[in-house]
């Protein structure tokens, strides 16, 4: 291992507070392993904080995990605030957010990394976090939120935490009860009973991609147009 790396100067609140959360006595952080800059290095694994899209972490993890033990942290946000300030950094208003996190929220990232989530020295720790998104008035931003820009996402506690690796773990996210066969609209209703919107079958349906690329599920059959799946120890 090299000198510890400088690689914080783009590096938003939320990802910096768990990272000196996850950061104790003895440990380094910003250090070069293999040729890859890792958050945190511990003496038994390698700690990675990722905050977004689990597609840029694909080659890093193919590269450490045969060598390496690797927690893979992703927060995600069970209750949200959006606080808006003026292109000056003022604060105009702070309002809730009607959206909720939950555990299944996971799947729309490893969906990305579907081979190696069952990768034995791979844990995924996920964290509910309560956070303030801030939203600022620079002109900048997605037309759907009028080219306000997302600044920065601020941690205010973390919830609740649950680790997943084994098959078991991963296949505890399937609602207890399910029939031995079951389509992705019945996936998404025991989830999201009684009735689930678009967004919630479009997770169920990311879900069973997930399970069925790491070899948990299988389609054994169709339901009219609907495909049927089989947990692992069915099929």
């Amino acid at each position: 291992m090299s000198q510890p790396i400088i690689g914080t100067l783009s590096e938003k609140s939320l990802h910096a507070k768990l990272k000196r959360q996850y950061t104790e006595d003895g440990d380094s952080s910003e250090q070069l392993v293999d040729g890859y800059v890792i958050d945190v290095v511990k003496a038994d694994r390698l700690v990675e904080i990722q905050t977004g899209n689990f597609g840029g972490m694909k080659k890093k993890l193919a590269a450490l995990l045969p060598t390496h033990k690797i927690e893979l942290v992703y927060p995600i946000s069970q209750e949200k605030w959006i606080v808006r300030w003026d292109k000056d950094g003022r604060l105009q208003s702070r309002r809730k957010s009607p959206k909720r996190g939950r555990w299944e929220d996971i799947f729309n990232e490893m969906m990305r990394i579907p081979h190696l989530m069952l990768h034995p020295n791979l844990t995924v720790t996920l964290l509910l976090i309560k956070q303030d998104e801030i939203w600022r008035n620079d002109g900048k931003g997605s037309w759907r939120r009028k080219r306000w820009s997302i600044y920065d996402h601020r941690l205010l506690s973390v919830v609740e935490k649950r680790s997943v690796g084994t098959a078991e773990e991963w296949l505890s996210f399937l609602p207890k009860g399910m029939p031995p066969l079951f389509t992705n609209q019945e996936l998404a209703t025991a989830v999201f009973f009684p009735k689930p919107n678009k967004q919630q079958l479009k997770l169920a349906q990311k879900m069973s991609y997930t399970l069925r690329h790491a070899g948990l599920l299988s389609v054994v059959g169709k339901k009219g147009n609907a495909h049927l799946y089989a947990m692992r120890n069915n099929t």
